[in-house]
């Protein structure tokens, strides 16, 4: 039997702009499953991008409601979200976020470290070498090449063994070399974790290996196909 990890009722988005509000998602109903990988595609300005933040509770639905692994992130302030994160989802960016002054090691180990984990440094120096970064556990992130500080930036959202990870365009900056070794990655880290994926992509090729595909037009869902 199925279990739904994530499942939005009747979610809306209004953000002010200059000329006032502006509806950016509209009415959205979605549920996806344990273990299932969903692409999220639709023109740029369809708020694909707004869909996985809310998702994730790193924007707040101005209307409806979303339950993510059980609990509701509706009524959760941002310190709550935060923790709630911290162990059960991983995010990964079209930009890396990688702190400057920090190794490879030392980036994806401090979100571990913070969190408590007594074996922060092995753990994050096991992901790096799934992530083929072994050779480049002390090197900087100016010293990495854009698919380098991608693959870091993967493993940084891997090592928490989240049950759920969130990609906004993760190839979106990486030339079709590395866009491609970043996909297969992907999808091997889902697989190792059995995790859930939602992933924002405009890449055909990504999309395609999805189990499912939404597509979102106007901030509203216009399809929904397996």
């Amino acid at each position: 039997m199925s279990e739904t990890v994530l499942k939005l009722s009747d979610v809306g988005l209004t953000l002010a702009g200059n000329a006032g509000a502006v509806d950016i998602l509209k009415g959205i109903d979605l549920t996806v499953q344990k273990g299932e990988t969903l692409g999220l595609v639709g023109p740029s300005g369809s708020g694909k991008s707004s869909l996985l933040m809310l998702m994730g509770g790193l924007e707040r639905a101005t209307r409806g409601q979303i339950t993510a692994l059980g609990t509701d992130l509706s009524g959760m302030d941002e310190d709550a979200l935060a923790l709630f994160r911290r162990w059960r989802m991983g995010v990964v960016f079209q930009s890396f976020h990688l702190i400057p002054t920090m190794t490879a090691l030392e980036n994806v180990a401090l979100p571990l470290e913070i969190s408590g984990a007594a074996d922060a440094f092995e753990r994050a120096e096991a992901e790096l070498v799934a992530v083929g970064l072994a050779s480049r556990l002390h090197h900087y992130p100016a010293q990495l090449s854009g698919g380098e500080q991608q693959r870091v930036a993967l493993a940084r959202a891997a090592a928490p063994r989240p049950a759920i990870f969130l990609a906004d365009e993760p190839t979106g900056n990486l030339d079709s070399v590395n866009g491609a070794a970043i996909m297969d990655l992907i999808f091997a880290l889902r697989d190792r974790h059995g995790a859930t994926l939602v992933l924002v992509t405009h890449a055909p090729e990504l999309a395609a290996r999805c189990d499912r595909i939404v597509r979102l037009v106007d901030g509203r869902i216009a399809g929904d196909q397996a």
